[in-house]
């Protein structure tokens, strides 16, 4: 029976998410997994410049892949002919991978994956299939959305999310460093998570978000940024809608990344695993070493981004 009367749960919020009529999962690499199913994808060519939470994944399902290099632009450097069940995972790190050249790849393998966890605003292109992550860009534990045109006949359970909440909440009114342990907890769980729908408090959050709010705060910032820092960034750098962060590259990144955090300015070091699996004289090597992802969020504003200028400025010298 359902319960009536006692204390209150959340109220069921604004029900507008930023999108609608996608597949709405539990995780990113979950969502990966999904068109794999859907679409019986046999092998996947996977860039060597990624989180290895998508190899394990595809390791634990018996799904075959193979890695590929990446140039200086961030664009794949593949020349292989794709059979009918082998697909391309393409990642638009940084949002830099602009719609036209998405195209010319659909146009020449025709089997695509578009990885845009780090765009989440570029809207998907129709006939790509799109994995989203919600928890890069919003405070939210967990989260996925895939744009695709298949539809895997299976019944998924729906996901559930209130533990995982501990590392959001904490963080909202303390410290994150308090906290830190529970986000690497949360981060830990999702390793062995099977496919489920999105949660119910995951989707209630994501539907009363001011997304254009956000994107606007993201694009002032990283303009911001990008004024001060073009002239010494020696990545061509674009403007994406909504940005992940500002990729700055120095050449002494990881030390830049521990003088910063001495300073309460936290920059992470996006796949790390990448410094152990690649030789050092490789772009994906430099680029996980020595590119820092730095903050532009909906969190800040110009003072907090004159702050994180001053103290990186006084860390590089």
């Amino acid at each position: 029976m359902r319960e009536i009367g006692g204390y209150f749960q959340l109220d069921q919020l604004i029900d507008k998410p930023y999108y609608e009529n996608f597949v709405e999962l539990n995780t990113g690499r979950n969502a990966l997994l999904y068109l794999v199913n859907a679409k019986k994808i046999r092998k996947i060519y996977l860039p060597y410049f990624l989180c290895n939470s998508v190899s394990d994944m595809l390791n634990r399902n018996k799904i075959d892949y193979e890695y590929y290099h990446i140039g200086r632009d961030f664009l794949p450097i593949f020349d292989k002919e794709l059979r009918n069940d082998e697909f391309l995972y393409i990642v638009n790190y940084y949002g830099q991978i602009i719609d036209s050249v998405i195209r010319k790849f659909k146009d020449k393998y025709n089997n695509i994956i578009l990885d845009n966890t780090q765009s989440f605003f570029q809207k998907p292109i129709p006939g790509i299939d799109t994995i989203y992550s919600c928890r890069k860009f919003f405070g939210v534990p967990d989260g996925a959305y895939l744009s695709t045109d298949v539809i895997w006949d299976e019944r998924l359970e729906k996901d559930e999310s209130s533990s995982r909440m501990k590392h959001i909440l904490g963080r909202y009114e303390g410290q994150a460093s308090d906290f830190y342990n529970e986000f690497k907890k949360n981060d830990e769980s999702f390793k062995e998570l099977p496919i489920k729908k999105m949660s119910k408090l995951t989707r209630n959050i994501l539907g009363a978000i001011d997304y254009e709010k956000i994107i606007e705060s993201r694009n002032r910032n990283l303009e911001y940024l990008h004024g001060r820092l073009k002239h010494t960034n020696i990545l061509d750098i674009k403007s994406p809608y909504g940005p992940f962060a500002y990729p700055y590259y120095v050449e002494n990144g990881i030390e830049v990344k521990k003088k910063l955090a001495q300073r309460k300015i936290y920059i992470p070091t996006l796949w790390p695993n990448v410094l152990k699996e690649n030789r050092e004289d490789s772009i994906e090597y430099y680029y996980v070493a020595n590119i820092l992802p730095l903050s532009c969020d909906q969190r800040y504003g110009t003072e907090d981004m004159k702050i994180l200028l001053k103290e990186l400025e006084q860390c590089i010298d």
